[in-house]
C-alpha cells in the first residue's frame, strides 16, 4: 500500500512609444462597464501584454506572452512598489499613506477587447470539429440576439489541449435558459469570437431585510450544503444588514471573499481555492466586472492556463478554458460599504504584492505561500487581526515525517509533509481562511469581537453596510462535479481513495522563470533541509537513549560476569 499522507500534500491547496499598441487600444476600450474594480473603466485600455510603452513589468510581460491586458492610460496612477523590501514590509511601509489617489493596478489580466451584454442564444452548438494540427476542437454557434434584435454570428474560442473542463452539450443548455453577457473580439469576418460567458441573472439580490443566520447555521453549513452545491441555483442571501436598510447598493463599493471547492475529479485538489475580490456593484445587482487577486503558481503549467493575475470575475469564473466555474462550486461573502477606502487599502496593498510576485521577490509554496497565504498575510499586514486557528501539531508532524521517510525512503516528501502539519492553518487551508475571515466578520458587525480594534478594523465596522453570502454553482461541463473543500488535513485523507493507484490526477508541466528576467532582488529559492530541527532533537534524543541504553547494558553485562 502506497503512502495517502504523502500525496495528499503535494496539493493543499495564485521602448519608446509603439504606435501599433496605442491604436489598438484606442479601438477596443478595456469595457463597456462604467466601473472595473474599484476604479473608473475609462482609466484603463486594453493592449497586448508585449506593448513595450505600457509600464508592464517585462517579468509580467513574459507570462501573458500576446494576450490583452487591461493598464493605466496614466502610466503615474500606477500602485508603486518598493523592490528593496520583501512584499509584506512593503505593505506595512505604505499602509501609513492616505489612500487619496487611489492608484491603480499595474495590470489587470483582460483577455477580451470588447463585451456583448444581454444576448441570448438562437440555436444549439455544433458538434465538435476536430482540429487536425493541434487536437482542439473548434465549436461553432449559429446565432446570439441582441437587445435590439439583430442577430449575429457567435463562435468559441478553441479548446487549450489540456483542458478538461470545456463545454459540452450540457453547457450550452444551461447557457441557453438566460441572457448573457459575452466577452471575446468581432473578427474580420464579422462573427463573434467568444472567451467569457456570464450568466446575467448572476447577481446580487437587494431585499428590503436580511436572513441572517439561524440555529444550527454557520459558514460551514452553508458551504457543506449538498455536498458543496455544485448542481444547486445560484442564489445570494443577506446575512446582515444595517439598520434601518441601506441605500441601493448600485455604484457601492465592496470587498469579497471567494472560495472555489474541490474539483471532484483530483484528488489532489480537494483543498479548494481562495481569492479576495474588490469592486463596485453595477447595475442590477452586477458583480462581474469586480477585481479577483488570484495567486496561482507561475513556475508550472496548469491543465487550464491559469496565469496568476488580478483579473475581472467574469474571467476568473466563467473563460471557457481557465474559468473555475467549469470545474467546481464556489462561494462568496460580500461586505457592501458605504465608502471605497477599506477596500482600496487592500487593493492598494494586493497591487505591491503582485508586482513583488511577478519579479520572483515570492515564490508561491504550496504550503508557506499558497492562494490563502497570500491574501491573509496582506490583511493582517494592514491591521485586520484575523484570529489563527493553528495547525495540526508537532507530535503529528513529526510522526508522519518518520512514516514517509521510512516508508518512501524520501527525506523531501517527508519534509514536504512536515511543513503541511505545522503550517497554521488559515494560511494554508482556503475553506479555513474563508471561514475565519467571515466569522470575524461576522462578530465584527455584531460587536461581539472582544479584542481591541485595529484603525482598519474600525474602519470596516463603521463602513460595512451589509454581508451578503452568494452561492455560484458549477456551469456543466466535459468536468465531473465538484463538491465542498475539505478543512483539515483528516478530511483530505477521508476524502481521497486510500490506495494511490486508485487516485485521479490532473498533471502539471514546469514553467521555468528564465534566469534573464531576474534582477537581482529576486531570491534565489533554497529547498528546506529535509530534517526539521524538531525531528533531528527527536533524532538526537533518541541516539542519546540509544547510547545510554548500550552503556547500560554493557554495564551490568561486564557487573554480572565479574
Amino acid at each position: 500500500m502506497q503512502n495517502p499522507l504523502l500525496h495528499a500534500s503535494i496539493a493543499l491547496s495564485c521602448l519608446t512609444v509603439s504606435t501599433a499598441c496605442t491604436a489598438w487600444s484606442a479601438e477596443h476600450p478595456a469595457s463597456s462597464a462604467q466601473w472595473l474594480g474599484l476604479y473608473p473603466a475609462q482609466a484603463f485600455h486594453t493592449v497586448p501584454a508585449d506593448c513595450t510603452s505600457c509600464g508592464i513589468l517585462p517579468q509580467a510581460a513574459w507570462y501573458f506572452e500576446h494576450d490583452l491586458l487591461s493598464v493605466a492610460l496614466d502610466q503615474n496612477s500606477i500602485t508603486a512598489f518598493t523592490a528593496a523590501l520583501t512584499a509584506q514590509e512593503d505593505v506595512r511601509q505604505s499602509a501609513q499613506l492616505p489612500v487619496t489617489e487611489k492608484p491603480l493596478p499595474p495590470l489587470i489580466w483582460r483577455g477580451i477587447a470588447e463585451r456583448l451584454q444581454a444576448v441570448q442564444l438562437q440555436a444549439s452548438p455544433a458538434p465538435a470539429v476536430s482540429d487536425q494540427a493541434n487536437s482542439a476542437p473548434a465549436n461553432l454557434l449559429d446565432k446570439g440576439r441582441l437587445p435590439d434584435g439583430s442577430v449575429i454570428d457567435l463562435q468559441v474560442v478553441p479548446k487549450i489541449p489540456t483542458n478538461l473542463s470545456y463545454l459540452d452539450q450540457t453547457s450550452w443548455a444551461f447557457y441557453r435558459q438566460r441572457p448573457l453577457a459575452l466577452g471575446g473580439q468581432t473578427k474580420e469576418q464579422g462573427e463573434f469570437t467568444i472567451r467569457t460567458i456570464w450568466p446575467m441573472d448572476f447577481k446580487l439580490e437587494q431585499q428590503t431585510s436580511a436572513s441572517p443566520l439561524q440555529d444550527g447555521e454557520t459558514l460551514q453549513t452553508l458551504v457543506r450544503q449538498s455536498h458543496g452545491g455544485a448542481q444547486s441555483p445560484y442564489h445570494s442571501r443577506i446575512l446582515w444588514q444595517r439598520q434601518p436598510a441601506s441605500s441601493p447598493w448600485q455604484d457601492k463599493p465592496a470587498l469579497g471573499i471567494m472560495l472555489n471547492g474541490a474539483q471532484g475529479d483530483d484528488d489532489e485538489a480537494h483543498g479548494g481555492h481562495f481569492a479576495v475580490l474588490t469592486g463596485r456593484v453595477g447595475e442590477d445587482g452586477d458583480w462581474s466586472q469586480w477585481l479577483v487577486n488570484n495567486f496561482y503558481n507561475l513556475d508550472a503549467y496548469g491543465e487550464k492556463g491559469i496565469i496568476a493575475a488580478i483579473t475581472p470575475a467574469e474571467n476568473y469564473l466563467f473563460d471557457l478554458n481557465s474559468g473555475q466555474s467549469f470545474y467546481r462550486p464556489s462561494y462568496m461573502l460580500v461586505a457592501i460599504l458605504k465608502n471605497a477606502e477599506a477596500a482600496q487599502r487592500y487593493q492598494t496593498a494586493i497591487n505591491r504584492v503582485f508586482q513583488h510576485f511577478y519579479r520572483h521577490d515570492i515564490v508561491y509554496h504550496h504550503s508557506a505561500a499558497n492562494c490563502a497565504g497570500l491574501n491573509i498575510d496582506t490583511l493582517r499586514t494592514l491591521g485586520w487581526n484575523i484570529p489563527t486557528r493553528g495547525h495540526a501539531g508537532y507530535m503529528q508532524a513529526i510522526a508522519a515525517w518518520f512514516y514517509v521517510a521510512v516508508t518512501q525512503q524520501d527525506l523531501t516528501a517527508a519534509r514536504q509533509l512536515y511543513d503541511y502539519l505545522t503550517q497554521e492553518s488559515t494560511r494554508l487551508y482556503p475553506a479555513v481562511a474563508f471561514d475565519a475571515i467571515g466569522h470575524d466578520l461576522l462578530n465584527l458587525v455584531a460587536g461581539k469581537l472582544d479584542r481591541p480594534l485595529s484603525a482598519y478594523e474600525r474602519d470596516l465596522a463603521d463602513q460595512i453596510e451589509a454581508l451578503v453570502y452568494v452561492h455560484i454553482p458549477q456551469i456543466p461541463s466535459e468536468r465531473a462535479f465538484g463538491q465542498a473543500p475539505v478543512y483539515s488535513f483528516a478530511e483530505y485523507l477521508a476524502q481521497a481513495p486510500a490506495e494511490r493507484k486508485d487516485w485521479k490526477i490532473i498533471p502539471t508541466t514546469p514553467r521555468p522563470f528564465p534566469p534573464e528576467l531576474r534582477d537581482g532582488a529576486s531570491p534565489t529559492v533554497q529547498a528546506p533541509f529535509p530534517v526539521p530541527w524538531t525531528v533531528a532533537a527527536v533524532l538526537t534524543g533518541l541516539i542519546g537513549l540509544l547510547g545510554l541504553g548500550g552503556y547500560l547494558i554493557k554495564t551490568w553485562y561486564q557487573r554480572k560476569r565479574g
